[in-house]
């Protein structure tokens, strides 16, 4: 099912397969009909000590703050629905210790709302500059915090997912099990208990995915900073690298479903979902966002004036069809 106005409230731009709105999550979840999203993969601002441009919350009020969407999204989500959460870690104010309201989140999630905890995921990002400054840079006494909190949260015990999907590549060592399994093993039971038999060197198409996901986030060179560079915009300063949604969007959803971003900032998980082939929406408060969003959407090929001239609309208020900007073969696909 694809969404493209919610009770008559016009989008910033669409594609062929979503639409962007500018405005509170809250107020737009209670637009969307009950039940009728597959995936909503987010990232929502920190709740960090140092005031951020994107709008992060106090610790305090943070997780009272972030109920208020859980509520929604459960009510809007199929049965076989999942809402995803990327959800860094913080220290208390002024003093070398973990805050642990991330670990409160999804207590609050199950317990008051009604989700279940399908699994837990860890990203773990080699990019991440170190922090926090004062306790790793200047007075170290604390490594860097490179890793993410990733809560996987479903309305019911069994939502939509098949890790067949998400299948990594096999180490040189299991390849060459699979060539030779009778040279490396022998079927028996392992101290573990583990029954390994004969089908253990069979060539699945690729190895069973851990929960921890190494995804470096390093994007300088893509569609949208050349962009924003190129009329001057400021670049959302805390972007996921697009392999991270892309994960979750193959594992939890089937093309065709429908994917929300309710804290959308760039919008990188639409730009994957329409990848994908699935149909997306993206709620965003900040226009500014929202337009410069509009490049990861445009060809690399687009002259300038044309990007300048979408993102000065979107800025402005107006509603674009982004399809307007492809070149006319893929205008033509876009159409269909």
């Amino acid at each position: 099912m694809k969404i493209d106005a919610l009770s008559g409230l016009e989008p910033a731009y669409a594609t062929k397969s979503g639409s962007a709105f500018c405005g509170d999550s809250r107020e737009l979840l209670k637009c969307l009909p009950d039940e009728s999203l597959d995936l909503v993969m987010t990232s929502p601002p920190f709740a960090l000590q140092r005031q951020k441009a994107y709008g992060n919350r106090d610790q305090a009020e943070y997780l009272d703050w972030l109920m208020d969407f859980a509520s929604l999204v459960y009510v809007k989500l199929k049965p076989t629905g999942s809402f995803v959460m990327d959800v860094g870690g913080a220290y208390q104010k002024g003093v070398p210790a973990r805050s642990l309201y991330h670990l409160r989140l999804p207590l609050r999630f199950c317990d008051e709302v009604g989700f279940f905890l399908a699994e837990d995921f860890y990203w773990y990002n080699p990019a991440k500059l170190p922090s926090p400054i004062e306790w790793v840079n200047k007075r170290k006494i604390r490594t860097k915090d490179s890793v993410n909190n990733l809560w996987w949260f479903s309305k019911t015990e069994w939502p939509k997912a098949d890790v067949r999907k998400v299948l990594v590549p096999y180490s040189d060592r299991m390849m060459k099990l699979i060539e030779d399994p009778e040279k490396f093993y022998t079927p028996k039971v392992r101290p573990s208990g583990h029954d390994i038999g004969a089908g253990f060197g069979k060539d699945n198409g690729g190895a069973i995915p851990s929960n921890l996901l190494q995804i470096p986030n390093t994007e300088s060179n893509g569609g949208y900073v050349a962009g924003c560079k190129l009329v001057g915009a400021d670049r959302h300063p805390a972007r996921f690298p697009a392999k991270l949604p892309e994960f979750f969007i193959r594992f939890l959803t089937d093309p065709g479903d429908t994917v929300l971003d309710i804290f959308a900032g760039s919008n990188t998980t639409g730009a994957v979902a329409e990848v994908e082939g699935r149909h997306w929406l993206a709620f965003e408060e900040r226009l500014d966002y929202l337009a410069a969003s509009v490049f990861r959407f445009l060809p690399k090929t687009t002259a300038a004036d044309r990007m300048r001239d979408a993102h000065d609309r979107v800025a402005a208020g107006e509603t674009v069809d982004l399809r307007e900007y492809l070149p006319q073969t893929e205008m033509f696909e876009a159409a269909e």
